[in-house]
Formats: structure tokens, sequence, C-alpha cells
């Protein structure tokens, strides 16, 4: 969704409900024994089926027990993942079959399920679900042309966090239909985007606030589709050397902290390729942020890496615990008689792989795998040269 808002990707939205389809209506509180009961016999009443949702199969019991005590009159029966699939699918197939007025189950029917029948929902301690896991939980009922309702409970007279209270709150305003893309905007502003340069899945862009962050970046890749900054493209013909080594290469924030700083050296960064200029760069870096951590080191070196990469004409470099993988770019090499010359030097450590070059050899830690994949960089970028010169 992300990528669509900025612009990298295309978007459409379904909006349109099925024929006669009803909104579910929501009701946010504590838990209330009344209310609950009530729900619950209204549904059996009427003919339908219900189901109620717990966080944790630890919750199970005391759910359990509660309609033992307070919804004698209903029947149920418990799923949760533990449960031997064999018994699991059982008890599904009683419940779909109509033998039990009540599931009662964790939040593995949170998608998957179509039961017409079943169209009360009864969410316990929702303040414990994720805001796009509330909303395929209550998704599992109304899927017919039967008014449907949803219970999110929450334990009585305990506090909630924000960002709990932000998250019911907003599935209790959201409950008209087709309001999925609305929920899932709610959801990313909640969360965040994640971070792109590290390994997060979601955060804020705390810097500079989303907006923010998501107009520039909107500009900015407006600005390169229109060519006015060919500066960001990493190559000059189209194409870019991929490294894998199994190796961290990134800015960590605990160095650098401000996201703004960060994204101006990585660019800065991808513009390098020399040796000299690399050591400016490192040398600028311990002036104004301290000594380099092992991270922008690695990261360092493997732009150097890249560079020497680009001018060998090698696309892919591949490196692991026993050895290498080199693919050309193109599948062509600008020194054919200097490589014939480099695999033999390389003796039975050498192989032709289809398209690719196999080196073998022990690259078990990551600075085996770094100085293997330099070495190979620098000695083919040479035979690419010396070709130059003859």
């Amino acid at each position: 969704m992300q990528l669509s808002l900025t612009g990298v990707r295309d978007l459409s939205i379904i909006a349109t409900p099925p024929v006669d389809r009803l909104a579910i209506r929501t009701y946010v509180s504590e838990f209330d024994t009344i209310t609950i009961r009530e729900a619950l016999l209204r549904e059996r009443f009427r003919g339908g089926q219900s189901f109620y949702v717990v966080p944790r199969i630890s919750d199970l019991h005391e759910v359990e027990e509660f309609l033992r005590t307070h919804v004698p009159e209903v029947s149920y029966v418990i799923a949760h993942g533990q449960l031997a699939a064999g018994d699991l699918d059982d008890r599904m197939n009683q419940f779909y079959d109509g033998k039990f007025d009540v599931l009662v189950a964790t939040s593995i029917v949170e998608s998957g399920l179509d039961i017409p029948t079943a169209n009360t929902m009864i969410v316990h301690r929702a303040d414990m679900f994720g805001l796009s896991q509330l909303y395929q939980i209550r998704g599992r009922v109304g899927r017919s042309k039967t008014r449907a309702y949803a219970y999110l409970t929450t334990k009585p007279r305990a506090p909630l966090t924000p960002q709990a209270m932000k998250r019911l709150r907003l599935l209790g305003g959201l409950d008209s239909l087709g309001a999925g893309f609305n929920l899932a905007s709610h959801d990313l502003d909640l969360r965040g985007a994640g971070n792109l340069l590290g390994e997060e899945q979601s955060g804020h862009i705390k810097e500079v606030g989303y907006e923010l962050y998501q107009q520039m970046l909107e500009d900015t890749i407006a600005k390169i589709k229109s060519g006015e900054l060919q500066g960001l493209t990493t190559v000059d013909d189209g194409w870019s050397p991929q490294l894998n080594l199994g190796v961290p290469v990134m800015i960590p924030e605990s160095y650098i902290p401000d996201l703004d700083i960060r994204l101006g050296l990585y660019r800065r960064l991808s513009s390098l390729g020399t040796k000299v200029e690399l050591e400016g760069f490192a040398a600028e870096l311990i002036d104004r942020f301290g000594p380099l951590p092992k991270e922008v080191n690695t990261l360092m070196l493997i732009v150097r890496i890249k560079a020497m990469c680009k001018r060998a004409g090698i696309s892919k470099l591949d490196a692991g615990p026993k050895g290498a993988t080199i693919q050309f770019h193109n599948d062509k090499f600008a020194n054919p008689g200097g490589l014939v010359d480099f695999l033999k030097a390389q003796g039975p450590a050498a192989r032709v792989n289809g398209n690719k070059i196999v080196l073998t050899g022990e690259m078990k830690t990551e600075s085996d795998r770094i100085k293997g994949a330099f070495n190979i960089a620098r000695d083919l970028a040479e035979v690419v040269k010396a070709g130059k010169k003859a």
C-alpha cells in the first residue's frame, strides 16, 4: 500500500459489496455479562450461530466457565491451533453443520471461514489484537443477507494503552461496507510504513512526520520519472551489479539517528567507487559522527566491490561458505582471452557451469566472503583493463 500511495505501484480498489449485504454493527465496550448473554441468546433464538474469539489459549477456560455459568442455554465447541488436525477438522465441521450454537476459538478463525448462519461475533480482550486482525475477525460474520453484530470487549476497569484505544475507536467507527481501504490507511498511519533503510517491518518516520515524508518521496519519484534527477540513478547504462554476500550493509540508526541525514549519505555513497573517494567519505563520517561501526565499514567495502564489479562487467556475484559464483552482464566479458588465463590460474578451484563461473574455496565467515569477493572483482577488473590496453 505504501508503494501505491507514493506512486511506485498502481492501486485498484474494490469497494462494491455483494447485493443485499448489510453492514456489521460493531460495539466496543468493557465486558458486561448481561450484554454478552443477551447477544448470544438473541442469535440462538433467531436460528443463528455465534463466534467467541479469544487472544490466547489460556483465555479459553475463562470463557468456557462464563458460558457454563451465565449462558447454559447455548451449546458450544472449542477450537484452537494446538488440537490435532483431525480433531480440529471434526469440530469445525460439526459447527458448520449447526450442531453447536457457539464456536469458542482463538484467532485461527480470522480468515478462510465462510459460515452464513454465524452472524454474531464476541471478541474477548479485543485490545490485545491488531487493527487489521480485528477487521479480519469481524469479517467472519455478516456473510449472508442477515444483519450481523460484533462485540469488541475489553477487561473491566483496566486502562488501555493509547494505541489500543485508537485501534478500537477506529474499528468501531468503520462499520460501513467496503471500508477495507480506509482501515488499511488508518493502520498505515498507526504503525507506519516500515523502515526503508533498516530491518524493521513497521515503524514511524519520526524525524519528519509521515505525511511530510510521503510528500517528499512523491516529489522525488516524480522528478526521477521526468528525468530531472538523473544523478539519483545508480548506473549510467541501466544496470547495476548485484552482490549477495550474506553481510549487513546499512548505516545503523544508533550511529546516525536522523533519517534525513542517513538518506543523504546513502545517496552520496551510491555515487562513490574509488578508494580515495571512499576514504574521504569515511574521514568525514568519523569527523561528524565518531568512529565507524562495523556495519558502515562493511557498507563502504561493498560499495567499492560493487564499483569494481561494474568495471569487470559482473552483473551478479554470490558468495557462500564454500565459494562464489559469478555471472557477467549479458553473458559477455570484455576480454575473453584474459578470462581464460584467469580461470587457468585458479586451477581446479574454478569451473564453468552454464552461464556462470564457479570458484570454490573456504568462505565461512563474513570477512572471508568480503575478502573473497573483493579479490575476485579486483582481479577481473584488472583483466578487463589489461584487455583495453592491448
